[in-house]
């Protein structure tokens, strides 16, 4: 179908199938459409106020710095090794951390759809099992890899569709669950305030595509295929969460069942709508998966190409000699969601509140390598103005300042409202609060500890080949 050039075989349609299975996540629809109506007001603010520049910034880092590492190189280039290290820990861990998360909501649905009364022990276990079918994946190939992705971008995309044009026909017949006029949709901070930093969790991962320059064909490429998939991707997150809140009423959007109470609004319990409700719930539950696939994929890789580097501990460099894959990463990260399900069993009393907890605090930690990377491409703009730029964010120094800090804003305020979802009322619900910043605290503790081994080992290297390493001046 594509000709081979340059070693890759992506070209701009497959990269943005790639982007939209990192990005889209069916996973949290529910929680943008428990905004409110008011949510499709939010989604065009973020879209303009902050995908837009964040979009053009990962097109310029990724063309100008093309490299397995991504984010991390990027880092690395504009701040030094250190940074660079904290990086990659939040980016790789993240997702051994996330990884509960949604299973957790995979458990859920698939309880919803199939076992009603099925106890928590063995949505946990069901959990467990898919934690390390993933891994298993992510270790067998990068072909099988590409593949699950796509087919998870496709699957993501049938029923945001489903659930948009069902919503719509539900509503001509029905009428409207809530009141969609003008003054509703506008931005407000009264209703779903908890749930504003999901809509930017909802659209970060543009940047994951820029790990992938070895299958690229052209890395000219990646801003095409970047605008490509964020426009798809908005116009599907606005159409889903529309068709969600045509069918039901906001006090009725449930979390985690929120998708398969949707589906049966929508299809009936007659035969042909009992049928639809399982199939598009199946499809769902899928999504899930690929998405789980396409993240590992890349969070590992750029964790094994750290630890190569010494940067972090030995045993995640280790790569598969057969399948060529970061088998040693893809493995802890299995053990890590492991533990985190485990452990959040415990405490957990309604797979709601579960959800959003483990959700909510490993969406912080997700974001913080974020809160590097606008810094970074300002700091290279300015310390590194000769590297030639394929593509260029339009303007001059004083629009880059601009745009930089506006993302920097929208990532700090979204780990804030995720901690403390009731700061905007000025209070803080601690039994709520204190689990999710105890484990970002203790994340970013661990990390520490890892760096510090780290920059012993290379002090080590130093002493004993004072010759052969010149130290990078910035």
């Amino acid at each position: 179908m594509e000709t081979q050039t340059s070693g890759g075989k992506m070209g701009v349609g497959s990269l943005a199938l790639f982007s939209l299975c990192a990005v889209i996540v069916v996973d949290t629809l529910t929680a943008s459409a428990s905004i409110g109506v008011s949510a499709i007001g939010w989604w065009l603010v973020t879209l303009i106020v902050f995908v837009i520049p964040y979009g053009l910034i990962t097109s310029e880092l990724g063309t100008t710095y093309p490299g397995d590492g991504g984010i991390y190189d990027w880092v690395k280039k504009a701040f030094g090794y250190k940074w660079a290290v904290r990086t990659t820990w939040f980016y790789w861990i993240n997702v051994g951390l996330w990884m509960p998360a949604v299973y957790i909501m995979f458990a859920g649905m698939f309880a919803e759809l199939f076992f009603p009364g099925l106890s928590l022990m063995w949505q946990i276990a069901i959990c467990i099992a898919l934690t390390w079918l993933t891994i298993w994946i992510c270790n067998v190939s990068v072909d099988v890899g590409v593949w699950v992705t796509n087919i998870g971008a496709i699957l993501k995309v049938t029923v945001i569709a489903v659930l948009g044009f069902g919503g719509f026909f539900y509503a001509a017949k029905h009428g409207v669950a809530n009141e969609f006029t003008i003054s509703a949709m506008m931005p407000s901070l009264d209703t779903g305030v908890a749930f504003l930093p999901a809509l930017v969790f909802n659209l970060m991962g543009f940047e994951l595509v820029a790990t992938m320059t070895k299958e690229m064909k052209d890395v000219r490429d990646m801003p095409k295929s970047i605008f490509l998939a964020a426009a798809i991707t908005a116009f599907l997150y606005v159409f889903g969460t529309v068709g969600i809140l045509m069918a039901l009423p906001v006090q009725d959007i449930g979390l985690v069942a929120g998708i398969v109470d949707t589906l049966r609004k929508l299809f009936g319990t007659g035969a042909f709508g009992t049928m639809m409700v399982y199939l598009i719930g199946t499809m769902a539950l899928l999504t899930f998966i690929g998405n789980m696939v396409t993240w590992t994929m890349g969070a590992s890789r750029a964790a094994a190409e750290a630890a190569n580097e010494g940067e972090l501990p030995e045993a995640v460099a280790k790569m598969s000699e057969k399948h060529d894959t970061p088998v040693g990463a893809n493995n802890i990260t299995g053990i890590l969601s492991t533990v985190v399900i485990l452990a959040y069993a415990i405490f957990a009393q309604t797979s709601d509140d579960l959800f959003w907890s483990v959700f909510a605090f490993s969406s912080c930690i997700f974001l913080l390598p974020y809160l590097f990377m606008f810094p970074s491409y300002l700091k290279l703009r300015i310390s590194d103005p000769e590297t030639e730029r394929p593509f260029r964010v339009p303007g001059g120094l004083g629009v880059q300042w601009v745009l930089s800090i506006i993302c920097f804003v929208v990532i700090a305020q979204a780990v804030i409202l995720f901690i403390f979802p009731e700061l905007i009322d000025m209070t803080v619900n601690w039994t709520y609060s204190a689990p999710v910043l105890i484990g970002v605290i203790l994340t970013v503790g661990i990390g520490e500890y890892l760096l510090k081994l780290a920059v012993a080992k290379k002090n080590a290297e130093h002493t004993e080949q004072p010759n052969q390493h010149p130290s990078h001046s910035h």
